[in-house]
């Protein structure tokens, strides 16, 4: 049997190892610094290394054990944030050359600080689309973040270093953040497990915003008990954050084993319908096979409800950028400005339209869930795109690439839904695609179960290392 190497082993395997001091936290640390020294300037997943910090960290956790001291449950992991999460000492950039002379941020971002206050340790600030406003990885200011699996190929976005730093094995945990599919699409392309939470779950204190009516915060790993054991950690109510909600952590660690004995799952069908999208029909296909799912429900509103989406995020987008669109035109990527201008001109009640259709939408999809407890439905229409694709064919029509990487996705954001993200590989191209699991509000304990039932019937995350020359020839 093939050693798993250390870069993809689970956090209970990496905290067992410093435990029983058969690795320090300094040792382990320094591996993975000098794994992202080999491997980011060909991925560009990073935009900061906090190396100094980090084996700060490290030290302060080799004390503890020297001395006999209580370890948190991530004591020693390395994590990873997506680079609107504030890191104290650091230009919070979210993408954009335009927050690049801003003031220092004063603290970290709370989740940062509950990871750190649990053992983990903060590797760096990853590679994300301008101002999260982009499906793709690409960025004209700081470069393109490339896919592990198919270099030149889309990691999805915009949290895009985020993913492609756990699916190359560069940050076993990272945090990203999801407005209309941001973790989920990256998380599709490179075969990782990618959770958006409920809306209103996690707090977002200390990141900087897209869309506030629309903007969760997640995680990404390569298991599900690592993405379940550090949901659980990071939860708890904010009260800087408007939307977050004050309610009972809920516990979904102790609760994946339980499977899918009794739980009602249908595939989504009508506008999720994937039969024009054949390598989101083969990933479906796949899933349903496995969860022994029969049946499917239409939700009615879908295309209604993601086009109140689109102008919500046109409308709130533009007016937080609204004095950066009048002052500093030039320096937007020319997708995203485009984009803003368009949002800054649509008429006041189109917005108040679009907030009343994505409630009346939410009345219609939260009704199926007294028929059911979980649906399924495509993360991503297609694998990844090659970098520069502009087109994509949508319903056997021509139609632009960066909305519509979205289009499953988006949806379910709109009414901040809960889903997971599991991993599927596309026989023809044997490039990762992703199925969406979701579940009703405050729910994520259903999803990561059945995510981690079908993690157990085989839909893990791909190595990399496997399917790409690159991590063959190059130093790892």
């Amino acid at each position: 049997m093939v050693e798993t190497p250390l870069h993809f082993k689970t956090i209970s395997e990496l905290t067992l190892l410093i435990k029983e001091k058969k690795i320090t936290s300094v040792e382990l640390t320094s591996y993975f610094l000098e794994r992202i020294r080999n491997l980011n300037p060909t991925l560009n997943a990073y935009s900061l290394v906090c190396d100094d910090r980090a084996l700060k960290k490290a030290q302060e956790i080799d004390k503890i054990i020297k001395n006999g001291g209580k370890l948190g449950p991530l004591a020693g992991v390395p994590f990873a944030v997506k680079n609107l999460f504030d890191i104290k000492g650091n230009v919070t950039l979210a993408g954009s050359k335009i927050n690049y002379n801003n003031e220092v941020a004063k603290q970290d971002a709370i989740l940062i600080r509950r990871m750190e206050r649990d053992g983990a340790i903060l590797l760096g600030a990853t590679s994300m689309g301008e101002f999260a406003y982009d499906f793709t990885g690409e960025n004209i200011h700081f470069g393109n973040c490339q896919n592990p699996h198919k270099l030149g190929y889309m990691s999805g976005g915009s949290s895009s270093g985020s993913a492609s730093a756990t699916s190359a094995g560069i940050a076993p945990i990272s945090l990203g953040s999801d407005t209309n599919g941001s973790i989920r699409v990256p998380a599709s392309f490179c075969g990782i497990f990618g959770l958006k939470p409920t809306y209103g779950r996690l707090p977002r204190t200390g990141t900087y915003p897209f869309v506030d009516s629309l903007d969760h915060l997640g995680l990404f790993a390569r298991n599900i008990p690592d993405l379940s054991q550090c949901f659980d950690l990071i939860q708890g109510f904010d009260e800087k954050d408007h939307v977050c909600i004050d309610r009972e952590n809920i516990d979904t660690h102790s609760q994946i084993g339980l499977g899918i004995k009794n739980l009602r799952i249908a595939k989504a069908g009508g506008y999720f319908s994937t039969k024009n999208f054949p390598q989101a029909k083969e990933a479906i296909d796949k899933v349903c096979k496995s969860l022994s799912v029969n049946s499917t429900i239409n939700i009615d509103g879908t295309l209604e409800g993601r086009a109140a989406a689109y102008i919500i995020t046109n409308v709130e987008g533009s007016l937080m950028h609204r004095d950066h669109l009048k002052k500093n035109l030039s320096d937007f990527d020319p997708d995203t400005r485009d984009r803003f201008i368009a949002g800054a001109m649509l008429p006041g009640s189109w917005y108040v339209r679009s907030q009343q259709v994505r409630k009346w939408f939410k009345d219609k999809f939260l009704a199926k869930f007294n028929e059911v407890d979980i649906i399924i439905a495509p993360a991503t229409p297609c694998t990844a795109p090659a970098m520069g694709q502009k087109k994509i064919l949508i319903n056997q029509q021509e139609e632009l690439l960066r909305p519509n990487l979205g289009y499953f996705t988006q949806p379910i954001s709109a009414i901040g839904l809960p889903s997971c993200v599991i991993p599927t590989i596309d026989e023809e191209s044997q490039l990762p695609i992703g199925v969406q699991i979701i579940a009703p509000p405050w729910r994520e304990d259903l999803c990561l179960r059945v995510a981690n039932f079908l993690e157990k019937k085989g839909f893990s995350s791909p190595s990399p290392v496997e399917n790409n020359s690159f991590f063959k020839t190059g130093k790892i």
